[in-house]
C-alpha cells in the first residue's frame, strides 16, 4: 500500500464558498497502472479541497488501505489483478457505508455500468473524463449525487455492428514522445533521447494535445493510457538501433 502525505498548496484545510474552513476530501485511488494512479493523484491534488491519502494496485491492498485510512472517497478501476472492481466496490460499500465509491474505468460497456450501480456505487466515470469534470463529479458524489459519465447517461444497448466511439490514433513518433512524457522527461530530454530538436518535440506534443483534446501533460498521459494509445513497453530509441 502506498500512503501519500498531504502536500502542496491545498494541504490541510479547504476553504468553503462561505469563507469557512472545511476538512479536505480524502481519496484512495485503486488502479493497477501506476501512471494512471499518479495522473489521477496529480489532477486531484492540483484542485482545491482534495488530498490523496493512499493508492492501491489490487483489491486486497485496497481493502487494507480503506480499513487503515478511512477515506471519504475511493476511486476504483474495473479490472484489477486479484478481483474485479465491482466486487471490490460492493465490499467497501458494505463494510464502510459512509465511504463514497466511484468507478473510474476505461470501459463504457453498459453491462459494467448496470452491475456497478447495482453494487451501490455513487457513479461511473470514464478515464477519458476531463480533469475539471472529474473534480466536479467527485465533489457532487460527496454531496449525495449519483453520477454517470455524460457519454453513458441514458445510453441503451449498442446496436449490433455499430462502430465503437472514435479514438484518435497516434503516429509512431507521437507514441514515442508520449511514452517519454509518461516517464517524466522534459522536452529537452525527449529531444536528446529521440535525436530530434526540442522544437520538433513541442510540435508533436501540440498535435497530440489537439488530437486528444487535452491541455496538460498529466491529462495527456492519463487519456493516452486509458485508451491504450501507446505501448508502455516500447524499447528506447537507442535500443532499436
Amino acid at each position: 500500500m502506498s500512503i501519500v502525505e498531504p502536500r502542496g498548496p491545498h494541504s490541510g484545510t479547504a476553504t468553503t464558498r462561505s469563507g469557512g474552513s472545511n476538512r479536505l476530501i480524502r481519496v484512495v485511488v485503486v488502479d493497477d497502472h501506476e501512471l494512471l494512479r499518479a495522473g489521477t493523484r496529480q489532477i486531484l491534488e492540483d484542485a482545491a479541497g482534495f488530498t490523496v491519502v493512499g493508492e492501491a494496485a489490487d483489491g486486497d491492498t485496497a481493502l487494507n488501505a480503506v480499513a487503515e485510512l478511512r477515506p471519504d472517497v475511493v476511486l476504483v478501476d474495473i479490472r484489477l489483478p486479484t478481483t474485479n472492481g465491482i466486487d471490490l466496490a460492493r465490499q467497501i460499500i458494505a463494510d464502510y457505508p459512509d465511504t463514497t465509491v466511484l468507478i473510474l474505468s476505461a470501459y463504457d460497456d453498459e453491462h459494467y455500468v448496470r452491475a456497478a450501480l447495482a453494487a451501490g456505487v455513487a457513479g461511473y466515470l470514464l478515464k477519458t473524463t476531463p480533469s475539471d469534470e472529474l473534480v466536479r463529479s467527485i465533489r457532487a458524489a460527496c454531496d449525495g449525487s449519483n453520477l454517470f459519465d455524460h457519454g453513458l447517461a441514458g445510453r441503451g444497448e449498442k446496436a449490433e455492428g455499430a462502430p465503437d466511439q472514435y479514438v484518435p490514433r497516434l503516429t509512431s513518433r507521437e507514441q514515442e514522445v508520449v511514452r517519454l512524457v509518461a516517464r517524466g522527461l522534459s522536452n529537452k530530454a525527449i529531444a536528446h533521447q529521440l535525436g530530434i530538436s526540442p522544437r520538433t518535440v513541442e510540435g508533436h506534443l501540440n498535435h497530440v494535445f489537439d488530437k486528444l483534446g487535452t491541455t496538460s501533460r498529466t491529462e495527456l498521459v492519463h487519456v493516452a493510457l486509458a485508451n491504450s494509445l501507446f505501448a508502455r513497453d516500447l524499447p528506447d530509441a537507442d535500443q532499436r538501433r
